[in-house]
């Protein structure tokens, strides 16, 4: 039996997620990043990361000063364009991660999970808002690529959180 949930395809661990207070990620001193699942319809959404060569869901790093729902508000705007949408907490994630271009050193971080719900509007006119076009390259829905392209393990398994 594992101790974990699902480790991905660079050996990153994803430990747990915590149904907690989005109030309680203040205390959280090693809250990263912020992801968010988004639902387009009845489907989900993925975004192709240039650099790491696969489908992902959508989020980043958190700024300094900045409050977990306004990271995840402000890269879901650069990273897909989408505006006044209502966010929803889901959790607090804890991950083993290995070294990578953030750190050299293996590390326990923690990342808030949200969920968003998209309608009336289809992957080409979100694909035509997106922001900041350095890291994502395409847009897909989880049905037209599952077990036909790479796709981010943990990724995958996060959209059982937001059904």
């Amino acid at each position: 039996m594992n101790d974990y949930i699902i480790k991905d395809q660079d050996e990153n661990i994803f430990i747990s997620l915590t149904i907690n207070n989005e109030n309680d990620l203040t205390r959280c001193e090693k809250l990263t990043h912020c992801l968010a699942v988004v639902k387009l319809g009845s489907d989900y959404l993925f975004g192709w990361n240039k650099w790491r060569c696969r489908w992902e869901i959508f989020g980043g790093c958190i700024n300094n000063g900045e409050k977990a729902r306004e990271c995840i508000t402000r890269e879901c705007y650069e990273e897909l364009g989408i505006q006044n949408v209502e966010f929803e907490y889901i959790g607090l994630m804890k991950f083993l991660m290995k070294p990578d271009y953030f750190s050299p050193d293996e590390r326990i971080e923690y990342g808030a999970l949200y969920g968003v719900s998209v309608n009336n509007i289809d992957v080409d006119d979100i694909y035509d808002k997106i922001k900041d076009r350095n890291e994502i390259g395409k847009l897909a829905l989880y049905g037209d690529i599952k077990d036909v392209e790479p796709i981010a393990l943990i990724d995958e398994k996060l959209l059982e959180y937001y059904i």
